[in-house]
């Protein structure tokens, strides 16, 4: 076999079943591409390869017994925010420094369960806070795609950037990931990967560093949508130890993967339409809509119109929670601590020295909204609103079985182009936090190329708990849209 990192899962699994590749050989080409590739993308922040091909070997071990799990020897990047036992986990944070949990997140065991194999810990925005992976402790992710002509080193997209820089690089065949904001679909739209994130509760939050708890959610990064369904199907499940966690089971994602489309209804959210919008952001989700009529789906227009509301909504919502969840790290249990005259003084000096500028700016806005005499002004109105977006998708999914919309605002920028305007920044996540703040499923998947060479996605969303629909209709648009090319020479600028 020439390359198997090329592979996608469902290919790996095939071949591993057939005895064509050893999971030790699939392991060992991986850790062969990420010592040669990630100096120049700084996806991996902790390769762990010795880790990885004692699982490797375990893994044949079951396979030669026939004993395989549905991930059976497959190489995965893990997110730096899913706890790992015995593993550094820092939410690539300055503050968590050295910090080793002592037990592993429940979608991170369901992986090791189903057979699948730990290449790392990838780069993430410091506590997912970012839309382009240039606020992690460990220095931006570059993206492997470069713009046509150029040589200027692109986002990845964020916060889940090394996670799709990995996946999309071909030094992972998949990877966990986190989305609060669009912080899995967005990296994906610019890296042309598939990425999905799950309705609120389908995936355990329980050992996964808190951003906005009631935002988060755990989902893979894959480079087709099959692979997103297989990995979807190991991750998902009810966990006990999360009070969010919904107790239904598990479908069979897969099987939804190639069902057709004739007669589905899809609806056109036309506040998705912006003011300002480029033409081929237009053009790219006018192309998405001909695809589902072409092949038999009903297209329609819908109104979703509190979306304009949803942004700044999250933007109280989202820094509130944060503010909250971060108050832990304070120096004196684990982590970064830096030695003061008091105990006061030691909790300004560490927070000072271990929280990166996003951090500091979302905790000081969430303070100050959640701050007596502005509660009831911007967090509970916040609330209230999201209550309103909810009841918009509610009522839209009445009458149309699936939601197209476009994934991103435009293409993968450069870096340091958009990071010095925070409000630029925030409007990245334009057309996927509408989905957070409702906890609907949503899926980006590549549509194609912009002007400037680098991937578009267009974004999928449905009711709750039905990503089956997703796979189904996001398999019909991956099919018209065919196989991106590879992003070429990115290994050549480190």
């Amino acid at each position: 076999m020439s390359d198997p990192t090329r592979l996608s899962i469902a290919e790996t699994r095939d071949a591993l079943a057939a005895r064509e590749l050893s999971a030790e050989e699939l392991t060992q080409a991986h850790i062969q591409a990420i010592d040669g590739g990630n100096a120049a993308l700084n996806a991996f922040i902790l390769p762990t390869p010795d880790h990885a091909l004692e699982m490797a070997r375990a893994s044949d071990e079951r396979l030669a017994k026939g004993e395989a799990g549905p991930l059976e020897g497959i190489p995965l990047g893990i997110k730096d925010l899913f706890c790992t036992k015995g593993v550094r986990t820092t939410a690539c944070s300055h503050i968590l420094d050295g910090f080793e949990p002592g037990y592993e997140s429940t979608v991170t065991r369901n992986l090791w369960n189903a057979g699948a194999v730990m290449l790392g810990k990838l780069n993430c925005d410091e506590f997912a806070m970012g839309s382009s992976n240039e606020t992690s402790y460990y220095e931006p992710v570059i993206n492997p795609w470069r713009r046509s002509g150029s040589d200027a080193k692109l986002v990845p997209g964020g916060s889940s950037g090394g996670s799709a820089s990995a996946v999309a690089a071909c030094l992972a065949q998949g990877a966990t990931a986190t989305d609060t904001g669009g912080s899995i679909r967005q990296p994906a739209s610019l890296t042309g990967t598939v990425g999905l994130k799950p309705t609120y509760g389908r995936c355990s939050r329980w050992g996964i560093v808190a951003f906005a708890s009631s935002l988060d959610q755990a989902g893979p990064i894959t480079r087709t949508v099959r692979d997103s369904a297989i990995m979807l199907g190991a991750m998902a499940g009810y966990d006990e130890k999360d009070t969010t966690s919904v107790n239904m089971p598990v479908p069979d994602y897969e099987a939804a993967v190639g069902e057709s489309i004739k007669g589905l209804k899809v609806g056109i959210p036309r506040e998705y339409s912006m003011e300002g919008m480029p033409a081929e952001i237009e053009a790219l989700w006018q192309t998405g809509i001909d695809w589902l009529k072409d092949a038999g789906a009903e297209i329609s227009d819908v109104s979703l119109p509190h979306t304009k509301y949803a942004l700044p909504a999250y933007y109280i919502v989202a820094p509130a929670e944060a503010s909250s969840n971060l108050a832990r790290y304070d120096g004196v249990r684990y982590g970064l601590r830096i030695e003061g005259d008091d105990i006061v003084d030691m909790y300004e000096k560490t927070r000072a020295a271990g929280f990166g500028a996003e951090v500091k700016r979302r905790v000081l806005i969430g303070t100050y909204v959640l701050s007596a005499g502005y509660y009831d002004a911007y967090y509970l109105k916040a609330q209230r609103v999201r209550t309103l977006i909810k009841r918009d998708f509610e009522q839209v999914f009445e009458d149309v079985d699936v939601l197209l919309t476009p994934a991103t605002p435009g293409p993968a920028f450069a870096l340091g182009e958009k990071s010095g305007d925070p409000i630029e920044m925030y409007l990245n996540d334009i057309f996927t936090v509408p989905a957070n703040m409702s906890g609907l499923p949503g899926i980006s998947i590549p549509g194609g190329l912009s002007g400037e060479g680098t991937p578009l996605g267009l974004q999928l969303i449905s009711r709750a708990f039905d990503e089956e629909m997703l796979f189904r209709v996001g398999h019909v648009i991956e099919q018209a849209a065919g196989k991106l090319p590879e992003p070429e020479n990115w290994w050549s600028t480190s």
